[in-house]
């Protein structure tokens, strides 16, 4: 049932069909109230919905206009004042619904059609109806569901039986209890057309908008591992692909394993495999990793690795010994952001030292990737030290990695 909120609602009773207002609960310093649309104990219903929209517009006092949310209402009141489906009360025909089997349906539409016959009553002190609920409290097996009957027929039965025997009492009390208000409606009707129009519209470019969103979107960050913040990696190196796992924590990054080796694996079943025994490794203290084993011990989780994350080794060496022009400096950049994790993951100096006894290779990277470049400096034939210092990095990277 809407809580807070202002709820267009059709009743029907016996002369006809008739629009009102309802807010089904709110709570104001501490206390619980519902209201119709009225004055008091008297519930004002309309005969179409363009002259419940004419009276909200011209009437400003009643019950509802000290509700919290009665301002953002009335001020779109054109495209609100529609009752959707669920919010038709056939009060005079509820009982039919008990005539036939407590389906889901049949069920829901009993329960709502109480619900509503009650809320009447207690706003508009309708005694006959509020003494019905008070003296038949087997009516509440109701709000239990469809699935409350299934094995006990006799209790639908009986609630239509107490139903049958009551409701023409209640219905005269409910037709007593509402006053029909006239109102020139004027326009009302072709404004409320035209505000739904304008809804569907904005619901449809909305949803064309979705859509869009969700074609150009990133499959991958719809996986698991992209709501853990938490990637797999491929990496082809050493005449291999291995897979691993890699976050970033505080902008520092963590691998999958422990005291400076990562953990590698010739497939991603096998790495899977290995989650599922065991939890010694750095990235079990990241936050997001229990959301993963959750679906890695459930059988729920494949690898999927973005290109982002894919780091090829191959050629790189004998594309730098062949010159400048022959390497791939997208990819040397990739692997170069690979191998300077790693080092910062192990908090090792070893890449530092490494190019402090190599200055000449620091100086070829950086002009090949455009970091921090010396002036004057442009490598020049021939580059197979280059070559070999590149070859001793990729080195480094996998001595860190477990065989």
């Amino acid at each position: 049932m809407a809580k807070n909120g202002i709820v267009p609602v059709q009743l029907s009773l016996t002369e006809g069909d008739f629009f009102t207002l309802w807010a089904p609960s709110w709570r104001e310093h501490g206390t619980e109230y519902q209201a119709f649309l009225g004055k008091g104990d008297r519930i004002f219903v309309f005969a179409s919905r363009a002259e419940l929209l004419a009276f909200v517009e011209q009437e400003p006092r009643h019950d509802l206009s000290s509700h919290p949310q009665w301002a953002t209402f009335a001020e779109h009141a054109a495209a609100r004042i529609t009752p959707s489906e669920r919010h038709h009360y056939d009060l005079v025909g509820m009982p039919a619904a008990l005539a036939d089997r407590p389906s889901h349906h049949n069920v829901g539409v009993v329960g709502r059609n109480l619900h509503m016959a009650r809320s009447l009553a207690n706003v508009a002190g309708a005694e006959p109806v509020q003494k019905f609920f008070a003296h038949h409290m087997v009516l509440s097996n109701v709000e239990r569901g469809g699935e409350h009957f299934q094995n006990d027929l006799p209790l639908w039965t009986t609630i239509g039986r107490v139903v049958l025997d009551n409701w023409d009492d209640v219905i005269d009390a409910l037709d007593s209890s509402v006053q029909l208000q006239h109102v020139n409606a004027g326009d009302a009707e072709s404004r409320i057309e035209s505000a739904i129009a304008a809804r569907e519209a904005a619901k449809a470019e909305e949803q064309a908008k979705r859509e869009r969103i969700e074609e150009e979107a990133d499959p991958y960050d719809l996986t698991a591992w992209a709501a853990a913040g938490i990637d797999p990696i491929k990496i082809a190196i050493d005449g291999k692909q291995v897979y691993t796992l890699r976050t970033y924590v505080a902008g520092q990054p963590v691998f999958l394993g422990r005291f400076g080796e990562i953990n590698t694996f010739t497939s991603s079943k096998a790495m899977l495999r290995w989650l599922a025994e065991h939890n010694e490794h750095d990235l079990a203290n990241v936050s997001t990793w229990e959301d993963l084993m959750l679906r890695i011990n459930a059988g729920e989780l494949e690898v999927k690795v973005h290109d982002d994350n894919t780091y090829s080794f191959n050629g790189i060496a004998r594309d730098i010994e062949t010159g400048v022009d022959a390497v791939d400096t997208e990819q040397m950049g990739r692997a170069y952001e690979l191998m300077a994790d790693a080092a910062d993951w192990a908090q090792d100096d070893s890449l530092n030292s490494f190019f402090l006894a190599n200055p000449r290779m620091q100086d070829y990277l950086s002009y090949m990737l455009g970091k921090n470049r010396i002036s004057g400096y442009t490598p020049t034939p021939p580059f197979q030290e280059h070559a070999q210092g590149w070859q001793e990095l990729e080195q480094m990277l996998t001595r860190r990695m477990t065989k």
